[in-house]
């Protein structure tokens, strides 16, 4: 590859990346605005109530009302639930992409090597802890064998820059592969509380890559199409609703998923890892749940390991 067209390559990169961060910025600032008007709305409700028991003799009977939170599913979704934070990172609001072969410095960031305390709970996104001109490969060691996939920083880098620093937190170890759907062809893993389509996730969600469209008929649209051997972001039905979960692709059924389109891709394995894919759904067993069934035996994700290699 010539010096020209890598320069284009890692600028173009670069600009993604940006782009990426630019989006962060603006839901973190939106989340922010959110908790504040909240805030306001409590004290002004707290101060109507003490008025209140002031001027009427003091009722002691309480009601604490919560807002429940509820979405609509589509079929592979991880089901939005209230996270419980308790982060021990802060997201960096500003990172420098290096354009050599070293990866950001962000003190945030989890060690390169997996050796950062495992960390399943945040206050926020993830900082930009990769560095979009190297390859990044994502290595699952499962109990029914090892799953390779190349992801990819140049489309989606943002979606990858979760995966991975999730990965290096150690987010994914030792959780199991919960969900099988053959009427899709689809694996589902990625919940470390309780290994169900119902986790909680790690306590944010990530923007759509790119922003979607709607369709008056049938919602989000997206530019998605999916194919055996795809590693995949499963969502809920809102926009920017991904968050941790993900699924792999077995199968031709998981063409079904085209006309949504709004599940990201961001990595593909080869024939081997693909093997052992189709060997997990074969151990498929249907139950009543609405999310097809899951493997006759339990299916572990030992851990994720991440390499990060200059591009060649």
């Amino acid at each position: 590859m010539s010096t020209n067209k890598r320069a284009r390559q890692k600028a173009n990169r670069a600009n993604r990346i940006a782009a990426a961060q630019a989006a962060h910025a603006r839901q973190t600032a939106r989340r922010r605005m959110n908790r504040l008007g909240g805030g306001l709305l409590v004290l002004l409700i707290v101060g109507l109530g003490i008025f209140w028991f002031i001027n009427r003799g003091g009722d002691e009977s309480v009601v604490s009302t919560e807002p429940v939170e509820t979405n609509t599913l589509p079929p592979v979704d991880a089901t939005t639930v209230p996270p419980v934070d308790v982060s021990t990172t802060e997201p960096s609001p500003e990172n420098t992409l290096p354009f050599g072969d070293e990866e950001p410095s962000d003190p945030n960031c989890p060690a390169p090597d997996h050796s950062s305390p495992r960390t399943i709970d945040f206050d926020g996104p993830q900082p930009m802890c990769i560095n979009p001109a190297l390859n990044y490969s994502a290595v699952f060691d499962t109990s029914e064998g090892e799953i390779v996939i190349d992801l990819d920083t140049e489309n989606t880098p943002n979606t990858v820059n979760n995966f991975v620093t999730l990965a290096r937190w150690g987010y994914y170890d030792n959780t199991t592969l919960f969900r099988t759907d053959p009427s899709i062809d689809i694996i589902q893993g990625g919940s470390p509380h309780t290994n169900s389509a119902s986790d909680p996730g790690p306590g944010y969600t990530i923007p759509d890559e790119p922003t979607f469209t709607t369709d008056d008929t049938i919602g989000l649209v997206g530019p998605y199409r999916y194919a055996p051997g795809q590693l995949v972001m499963a969502r809920s039905a809102g926009p920017d609703s991904s968050r941790a979960q993900f699924f792999f692709t077995t199968g031709d059924k998981t063409s079904f998923l085209d006309n949504q389109g709004t599940y990201i891709v961001f990595g593909n394995t080869n024939e081997a890892g693909l093997a052992v894919m189709q060997n997990i759904i074969g151990l498929h067993e249907p139950d009543d749940s609405g999310l097809g069934g899951s493997p006759s035996r339990t299916v572990t994700v030992n851990s994720v390991r991440i390499r990060a290699e200059p591009a060649s």
